[in-house]
């Protein structure tokens, strides 16, 4: 059972690691499963459309990490993944 997208998205459990992506000459941090649920998914799909697969792992997971803070390893490394592939890293 995953968390509802509310739930993700207020969520303030910690990833494994703190992605700092220069975006629009700011820098933006992102630290906890709510932050980085909000960064990919307030984005419009047709920015992510290049990274589909990836994009629908990583908002997966973030709503798996959200129920289960075990599960940060998994969302930490499936943020990873879309980042790099997407160059925001």
């Amino acid at each position: 059972m995953s968390a509802a997208a509310g739930d993700a998205a207020a969520s303030d459990t910690p990833l494994r690691a703190v992605f700092k992506i220069n975006l629009n000459g700011k820098t933006v941090s992102i630290a906890n499963v709510g932050q980085a649920y909000r960064f990919i998914t307030n984005l419009s799909s047709i920015e992510w459309i290049e990274f589909r697969a990836l994009h629908a792992d990583a908002v997966s997971a973030l709503r798996s990490a959200a129920d289960n803070a075990m599960l940060t390893v998994q969302a930490t490394n499936a943020l990873r993944a879309l980042f790099v592939r997407a160059k925001l890293l």
